[in-house]
């Protein structure tokens, strides 16, 4: 995909579309040359299928859905010429709205769900952690505040992300 580049002093914004909502990211120039990076908020189920051209949905499974949108973050670094790896980049914070189970229902099912939601707790952890130590050894892992809502805008999702990072030149 090729990104629609607009820049406006230190700042440059990289978005799809002739009237678009969000840019699918921003950079911030730094003093010594190092980018920041904001990254759009993705979920890893309808929005991570479309920017990775997947044929599969991720539902509500961590495992699967918080690589794919570190996958998506990677790809839009290449599209805008930043860098090839998401390891290239430092992490500092990562913004995660978790979505409470889609099933089974919390008043038919009260013990049920409560066991769901530990499930997934559990799993977005685990995640997490492997999703770092398996593609970003060397870097360090980010702060991260995650806050769990009722839901999204993706009804097939388990999370909604967005973040910031540090392109390092000098690292590079």
């Amino acid at each position: 995909m090729a990104f629609t580049v607009k820049k406006r002093g230190k700042i440059t914004y990289y978005y799809s579309g002739e009237a678009p909502v969000l840019s699918a990211l921003v950079t911030e120039e730094q003093p010594d040359g190092d980018l920041k990076i904001h990254f759009s908020g993705l979920t890893g189920g309808y929005s991570a299928k479309s920017v990775l051209g997947l044929d599969e949905l991720v539902t509500m499974d961590p495992a699967r859905e918080i690589p794919l949108v570190f996958r998506c973050w990677e790809k839009w670094l290449q599209d805008a010429g930043i860098c090839q790896s998401i390891a290239d980049v430092d992490f500092i914070e990562v913004h995660a709205f978790g979505c409470q189970p889609k099933s089974p229902n919390p008043l038919l099912d009260p013990e049920g769900f409560a066991a769901e939601q530990q499930r997934l707790y559990t799993e977005y952890r685990l995640a997490y952690a492997k999703f770092f130590q398996e593609n970003c050894p060397d870097n360090g892992v980010p702060a991260r505040f995650t806050v769990h809502v009722v839901d999204v805008p993706d009804k097939a999702a388990s999370y909604e992300f967005y973040a910031t990072a540090l392109y390092q030149r000098a690292l590079q």
